[in-house]
């Protein structure tokens, strides 16, 4: 199975200027848990929960700290035609759980550790006891 097979289409894009607590209604409204991050100057980037939840946790206040300080944008990027088991292993290798799908250069979606769960058991069944 591909990274396009299990990628979510719509994308959640933000902007630099966004606070930590518009970037998280956001997310929260799309039930995503990344955004894709367009800046001018520093190009795409990814804004994760996890960066959001790094920051309060440091005592930050979400609505006066900006997204562009808290973005990556070292980012790695993966192909639609990537294999799930290539995707799984650029997370594992980085540490992180999402992957921006890029597709001739342009954002095409974006690629979660739960997707890739999804699709390698895409039925739910009971736990076993």
């Amino acid at each position: 199975m591909l990274v396009r097979d299990a990628m979510s289409t719509v994308v959640l894009t933000i902007g630099p200027a966004h606070t930590l607590r518009q970037a998280a209604a956001l997310m929260s409204a799309r039930r995503v848990g990344a955004a894709l991050v367009l800046d001018p100057d520093a190009g795409m980037g990814i804004l994760t929960e996890r960066d959001i939840l790094n920051s309060v946790g440091l005592g930050q206040d979400p609505d006066t700290e900006r997204t562009h300080a808290h973005t990556t944008n070292n980012v790695v990027f993966a192909a639609p035609t990537w294999t799930l088991e290539e995707a799984a292993r650029a997370m594992a290798h980085g540490g992180f759980r999402h992957l921006i799908v890029l597709d001739a250069g342009e954002p095409a979606g974006i690629v979660s550790v739960r997707d890739i769960i999804r699709c390698w058991v895409p039925v739910r069944q009971p736990l076993p006891a």
